[in-house]
């Protein structure tokens, strides 16, 4: 794997990783009423649903980060 490919895929991994930490520390804070989730709304999606994507696409971004790997391995 070229360094290039090497640090992209640790660029996503981590990146991915932090987003997903940072979403689902926010949904259990929201959830246990710590953190009112009503400053995130926006429009008409709810608090929960914005804080909750931040968790998704921090899946999303590992997701694709670790695909890379198995990518390339074939």
């Amino acid at each position: 794997m070229s360094p290039v490919r090497s640090l992209i895929q640790k660029l996503l991994v981590l990146s991915g990783n932090s987003l997903t930490l940072i979403g689902c520390m926010g949904l259990l804070l929201g959830a246990t009423g710590f953190v009112s989730l009503e400053s995130f709304a926006t429009g008409i999606s709810s608090g929960v649903r914005v804080v909750g994507s931040v968790a998704v696409a921090g899946c999303l971004l590992s997701a694709i980060g670790y695909g890379i790997v198995d990518y390339q391995d074939k």
